[in-house]
């Protein structure tokens, strides 16, 4: 069975909504060795639909000069969860439909690792089933009061501390994964 990875920039408070505001931080170096790991490892890309639609203008036409991690986003097969078939056509992509958990498993099963960014409400949906092996949340040391957090009303999930790093920018890289039963 492989795995899901989440990677998530996110405030103080749990918003993770618009990450524009986490350019008032810079981007480490050793942020960017954390997510090449995170990518590197990883064999499929799983979006929920409105991300998807966010990163598919920008991602589509970016290049290896422009960001060394354009070819992972680009070549890499991706699967889009919702109910709307997505309204951004990007390469190497399959819309799944609504979210179903076990089609989720079946992905899982047919991939030996699966990174997801954003897509907050998917993340929810898999936490809550218990369907992440690697949370990854990059703490900013801000707190916006205001924004879609990942956190809500309703989710109750115990996780386990696998790793962590401080960056030089205030930024914190939690990795957590499922807590023992």
């Amino acid at each position: 069975m492989g795995t899901i990875a989440v990677h998530e920039f996110i405030s103080l408070d749990g918003v993770f909504e618009d990450p524009s505001w986490t350019f008032d931080y810079g981007f480490h170096p050793k942020m960017a060795e954390a997510l090449g790991a995170i990518t590197g490892a990883s064999t499929a890309i799983l979006l929920g639909r409105a991300t998807f639609e966010m990163f598919a203008p920008v991602w589509s036409t970016r290049t290896v000069e422009e960001d060394p991690g354009a070819p992972f986003f680009n070549d890499t097969r991706k699967y889009v969860v919702g109910s709307q078939e997505p309204k951004a056509e990007w390469g190497n992509s399959t819309h799944l439909g609504p979210y179903d958990p076990d089609v989720i498993r079946k992905l899982k099963a047919e991939n030996d690792a699966i990174y997801i960014s954003g897509s907050g409400t998917l993340v929810r949906a898999l936490l809550k089933e218990g369907l992440v092996d690697d949370l990854h949340l990059f703490v900013y040391p801000v707190a916006l009061g205001k924004g879609k957090r990942l956190w809500n009303d309703g989710i109750e999930t115990k996780l386990a501390l696998k790793k962590h790093e401080v960056y030089d920018n205030g930024v914190v890289h939690l990795d957590y994964g499922p807590a023992a039963p």
